[in-house]
Parts: C-alpha cells; structure tokens; sequence
C-alpha cells in the first residue's frame, strides 16, 4: 500500500489568533507566509477577529516606504476571575487577558467548611471586586479556581483530597456557576460561565514558567504548605498525569517514619513529617504557638530558633524525595514555593539534593524560590483560563457565537 497522503487544513480565525498570540506573526505579511493563506482570506480571518473584539491595530515603524500595520491581542477586551482557595483563607481576584490583577481580595476561609458553602462565599466578592476594577460583568469570559488537592481535570472535579473533606467528586464547576448567576449574573456569552479548576501547584508552576522562565522546557515547582504537592510544566504545557495524580510528591512514604499519621489517612507520608502542618504541630509542643503552614512562616519571619531548625530538616526530607524526581524529570528550574519556602528548607534541600543526585543530573539545573509569590495561583488560574478559551478550535467556536448572537453572519 501507499503512503497516506494528508491534505493541509486551512488556518482558520482561530489559528490566526494563535499565531498572533504567540508573537510569531503579527503582520498581515507574517501571517500569510506562515499560513500560506491568500492575502483576501487572511484579511477575511482578521475581519471576524476584529468584529469580536480581540484584536488591536498599531502603525509599525517606516524604514522608508509605507509603514506596516502591526496586529496584536488586545488584553482589555475581557477580564477573566480567578480564585486561590488555602486551607484557611482564600483570595480572588479580576485580572486582564494578559495576566495583571486589576482587583483583588483577601479573606478568612475554611475549606474544612465544604465546597457548597467556600463556592458561594468567595463568589459574593466577586460584584465589589469587578467594580473596583472598572470592569464590565457582562466582558467576564471565564472563572479559574485553584484548589491545593489532585484534580480530574476534564471533568473540574477534586479527587480523593486529603485536606478537603467533602470535596470529593464534588460538582465543583456546576456550583461555583449556579453562585456565579445569583451573585453576578451577566456573562460575555450566553449560558453557564466557563469555569476551569486545577491543583493549586499546577497553576503556580505554569504561572511562575510563562512570566519568567519562558524558556525553561521542563520546570518543576513544589509548594510546601499545609501540604506538599508540586507542578510540573513540559514544553509550556502542564503534566497532568493520566488522571490528575501528577505532583502529589507528598504522599512518598519516607523510609524511617512508620509512625507519622498522614492527613491522607497512611503512615510515613512526606506529608506526615515536612509539611507546614507537620511543622506547625511540633512547634505547638514546643510552645510555638502554631497551627498552621501560614502560622510557621510567621515564625520563621520572627527568627523563631526551632522554626528554622525543622524547617531545614523538612527541606532535607522533601530534598530526598527531589533527588528521584529531577532525575526522572531533568529540569532545568526547579522552584520552591508556600509557606516554608525560605533559606532554611531550600539549604535543606539543596544539601540533599546536591548530595545523591549525580552531578551530570544537577549540573545546568537552577533551585530557586517563587518570583510571584501569593499571586501566583490567581496568575496561573487565569492564565489556564485564557489559554483554554483561546486555543484556535475553542476560539473559533466561540467567535461563530458571539458573531450569531450579534446578528452578524
């Protein structure tokens, strides 16, 4: 038999817009020798994304004859909501398409409290936090949440999480989207707000990778927290796993603490013996006054002497786990971020690490701390959210929406 030959699809508006995005076409030359379009079609494809909106129009700089138009993404026309849930506080904010957060609130919050009660009283921020970014509620195109338990991805469902109890399998986007029409109501599109849920680590490792380690193809991030998962981004994409259970480091049993209660219901847990409530717990007996990974990095801003010593010894614990990791992963930046994320766990973990890794495995990697900080789950939930929405299929299916809904063919 021969060889199948396939015909090229045509790029469509959306794959424009991708090109455009990217930055790797940004003319109207540029597209048509990236697509290999006609100059009447790429100026058809163009003319439905500026029907829509998306796009903005500026004049290049002339080397002499006519000077080129310069077509770029316009960030401002949609704002996109993101929520960061913590074990005991939230925050949410409105950020632009491109990732800067125009509102933002913080608040106390038990997530112990369950999913239908946490939804709803984070979206009753969401009318004053729209307001306070001048925003237009019916220009929302989206709602990120990050969540610190293991996701289901395609489904926006927390599975089997160890410190949200009641959560489990739980209709997390059907909720936050029924209390997103009672407490906002308008939407850039008709029916349900699209909403889009991840781990917490995924969404702070993509954040942290796009704004400044773009070019950094395989990059790790581990938040140490309440709990200990990590975030891994391969060639700009998150690593997911087959079913979401990619990252969730901190239920390794650790060779020599059989005793240690996980919150995950084992014994021997990572979890168990280096996470800020791990921490937090030993420092309670030994009159720190600590309840949790948030109270922890409070000592350890204050100096607190036993706060430093167990938080070097957890980096040194969660340091034994990395060394299998960046040998199986090889990455070229791996980050460390949440609560315990200061010099003492990264002198931990650096000890370790350095110590049974093989050299050639660590010789080009970089072991830094997070450049984002607390913004960077609200930065990674939007990003996930605009990345979704305007991938060239998703896009140009919404385009023919909001064209129909306008009245224009």
């Amino acid at each position: 038999m021969g060889e199948r030959v396939t015909t090229p699809q045509p790029v469509s508006a959306g794959g424009l817009l991708d090109l455009i995005r990217s930055g790797r076409a940004n003319t109207r030359a540029a597209l048509q020798r990236a697509t290999g379009l006609s100059r009447s079609t790429v100026g058809q494809r163009l003319d439905l994304l500026n029907r829509a909106g998306w796009l903005r129009h500026t004049t290049g700089t002339s080397t002499g004859g006519r000077p080129s138009e310069r077509i770029a993404f316009d960030p401002t026309h949609a704002s996109v909501l993101a929520v960061d849930l913590e074990t005991r506080h939230a925050r949410a904010a409105v950020l632009d398409l491109t990732g800067t957060i125009l509102a933002e609130h913080t608040g106390p919050l038990d997530i112990t409290e369950g999913p239908d009660h946490v939804l709803d009283h984070v979206t009753r921020w969401f009318p004053d936090l729209i307001a306070a970014a001048g925003a237009d509620p019916s220009r929302v195109c989206g709602v990120g949440l990050s969540v610190p338990g293991p996701v289901d991805w395609e489904a926006g469902r927390v599975v089997e999480p160890p410190i949200m109890p009641g959560w489990d399998r739980h209709p997390i986007r059907e909720r936050l989207q029924d209390a997103y029409a009672r407490h906002v109501g308008a939407s850039l599109e008709a029916g349900p707000v699209p909403v889009l849920v991840d781990n917490d680590a995924n969404l702070m490792a993509l954040a942290e990778q796009q704004a400044n380690h773009r070019d950094c193809c395989a990059f790790v991030l581990v938040k140490v927290s309440t709990g200990i998962g990590a975030g891994v981004v391969v060639d700009g994409h998150v690593y997911r796993g087959t079913d979401g259970g990619a990252g969730d480091i901190g239920h390794i049993r650790v060779h020599d603490r059989a005793d240690a209660l996980c919150m995950c219901g084992s014994y021997g847990c990572l979890a168990a013996v280096a996470s800020g409530r791990a921490l937090a717990k030993e420092l309670s007996g030994a009159d720190g006054n600590a309840a949790s990974g948030s109270d922890v990095r409070r000592l350890l801003a204050e100096g607190h002497p036993d706060a430093i010593r167990l938080a070097r010894e957890a980096g040194r614990r969660v340091g034994e786990v990395l060394v299998t990791v960046v040998t199986l992963l090889n990455p070229g930046v791996l980050m460390l971020a949440g609560d315990l994320s200061g010099v003492p766990f990264m002198t931990g973990v650096r000890e370790l690490l350095y110590q049974r890794a093989m050299p050639r495995t660590t010789a080009n990697l970089q072991i830094v701390t997070s450049r984002l900080g607390d913004h960077a789950g609200l930065i990674g939930a939007a990003t996930t959210v605009v990345e979704h929405l305007y991938s060239p299929a998703r896009a140009d299916a919404r385009l023919a929406r909001i064209l129909t809904q306008s009245g224009r063919p």
